[in-house]
């Protein structure tokens, strides 16, 4: 089961973080290969991506449901697969260093099931490495974008 953890410091209140990461429309765009998604509930929505794992290129489909909403610090989330056999979990969390700065963590776990499951596992762990990060990266960009567009 890969997993990935990645942490950074950003110059940006907790309060803007939460307000943006607690509104899932917010964030499911910015998944790497995103295609589009759908708001089932106040916690439950479907997202479809595309992803890229050398030989393998497919349209994932998984079903997000938040666990927890912890104002104003962590989102957590559990995923399943839809069209692939995957489960995986993972959260955004965010804690203060003072006023204006905020130390980001993004998590993220995916384990494939099925016959494939150890093809895919050893692909999985580099690139989990870099969805993680370029989520995190492009929600701390268009945070500061919405930011910067108030001031």
């Amino acid at each position: 089961m890969p997993s990935e953890l990645y942490k950074v410091e950003v110059n940006i209140p907790i309060q803007s973080i939460w307000d943006f990461v607690s509104v899932m429309d917010n964030w499911a765009p910015l998944v790497p290969g995103y295609i589009e998604h759908e708001i089932l509930n106040d916690s439950e929505s479907i997202w479809k991506f595309k992803t890229d794992l050398g030989v393998i290129k497919k349209k994932v489909e998984l079903k997000v449901d938040i666990t927890d909403w912890i104002k104003p610090k962590k989102v957590i989330f559990n995923l399943t697969g839809i069209n692939e056999k995957m489960t995986g979990k993972g959260y955004f969390e965010a804690q203060i260093i003072d006023t204006n700065n905020t130390l980001m963590t993004g998590y993220l776990e995916i384990t494939p099931e099925g016959k494939m499951a150890k093809l895919i596992n050893s692909k999985l762990k580099k690139n989990l490495n870099e969805l993680t990060k370029e989520l995190t990266e492009a929600i701390i960009a268009k945070i500061k974008e919405v930011e910067h567009a108030i001031r």
